[in-house]
This record gives structure tokens, C-alpha cells and sequence, in this order.
């Protein structure tokens, strides 16, 4: 009886799924390696039935530099890179004109 081919493999890392991603509009790109996102969410209001907008500000972490205001990107969530940024550059999406 070989047991170590019953065991399961087991690995430190996290599933890819797990980690959260959003897209959001480029709204600032004035720091070193660090943009602005704005990114929207919509849900319905418990009583009202109405749809509501809501946004919120990222900041996530561009290598090399290469989104500018009005990008339509795509991040991901990672480990904290400082104190306020959380997020990494995955894709641009759209470009601005």
C-alpha cells in the first residue's frame, strides 16, 4: 500500500479565482508607478427598488508607467504594495483618444 499517492497535494499559494479583480477609468496617473482608478458599482436599494450608483477610488500599482487618464483598465488584488495601494495593473481595456 503506497499512502503518499492518497494524499491530496497541498500548496501555499491561493487559487487563482480567489482573488478579487475590477475595471475602472483611469483618473490620475501623476505618481511614480501608481495610478488613480475610479471604479463603479451598481446595486439596488433594499426599500426604493431603485438602481444607485456608487464609485470608489483605487489605487493600484503600474510597473511601467504606461496608463494615462481616461484608460479603461483592469486590476487585480494583491498584497499591499504601501500604505493606501492594494491593487496591481493587470490589462489595459480601452485606451483614451
Amino acid at each position: 500500500m503506497n499512502t503518499e499517492a492518497a494524499k491530496p497535494e497541498q500548496s501555499n499559494t491561493r487559487p487563482e479565482q480567489s482573488t478579487r479583480s475590477v475595471s475602472g477609468m483611469v483618473v490620475s496617473d501623476k505618481m511614480d508607478k501608481t495610478i488613480t482608478v475610479l471604479v463603479e458599482r451598481r446595486f439596488k436599494h433594499p426599500l426604493y427598488k431603485k438602481y444607485i450608483r456608487r464609485s470608489t477610488r483605487l489605487h493600484a500599482h503600474d510597473a511601467e508607467n504606461e496608463c494615462h487618464i481616461g484608460d479603461t483598465v483592469k486590476l487585480k488584488e494583491c498584497r499591499p504594495l504601501s500604505r493606501t495601494k492594494c491593487w496591481r495593473l493587470v490589462e489595459i481595456l480601452e485606451r483614451s483618444v
